[in-house]
């Protein structure tokens, strides 16, 4: 029996986005300097783990929010380039709703929620490993046409 079109067009978009997780990390020097996983990737979604580290503390002893702003916009990263297409951030807006502490295994979620023409929004939520929200933040994206991740 041959596979549905829907199915096999669903594998297909998921081999770009893995070719697509490969080919970023190999560069991300950013994302590999934090210790962050990108733990799994689809068309508009990304899910990136980070363990908060002494070196991340602020003066109060909490997460400095740019570290926990820099996990978020990997996530952000990962998801709207998943289509093999250069996609770059236009703007975030943050929200932090929690403290994380030394220690905190954080997961940042990466949503699509629009995705038209060269323009992407994309809503990424933090976690700890309670499950507690720690901050959300929401991201709009330009898709830099003609441009491909990876090589396919």
């Amino acid at each position: 029996m041959a596979e549905h079109p829907r199915a096999a067009a669903a594998k297909d978009a998921h081999a770009i986005a893995e070719a697509v997780r490969q080919g970023m990390l190999r560069d991300d020097a950013a994302t590999q300097a934090l210790g962050m996983h990108v733990e799994a990737i689809g068309p508009g979604y990304a899910r990136v783990s980070m363990t908060v580290r002494p070196d991340m503390l602020n003066g109060f002893r909490i997460c400095h929010g740019g570290f926990l702003t820099t996990l978020a916009d990997s996530a952000f990263a990962y998801g709207c380039n998943s289509y093999n297409e250069m996609t770059v951030a236009s703007g975030i807006v943050v929200d932090f709703l929690a403290s994380a502490h030394d220690g905190d295994r954080l997961v940042a979620e990466c949503h699509e929620v629009s995705r038209t023409g060269r323009t992407g929004v994309y809503d990424i939520k933090v976690i700890n490993q309670h499950g507690k929200a720690v901050m959300v933040m929401r991201g709009r994206s330009h898709t830099i046409k003609g441009r491909p991740v990876v090589e396919l």
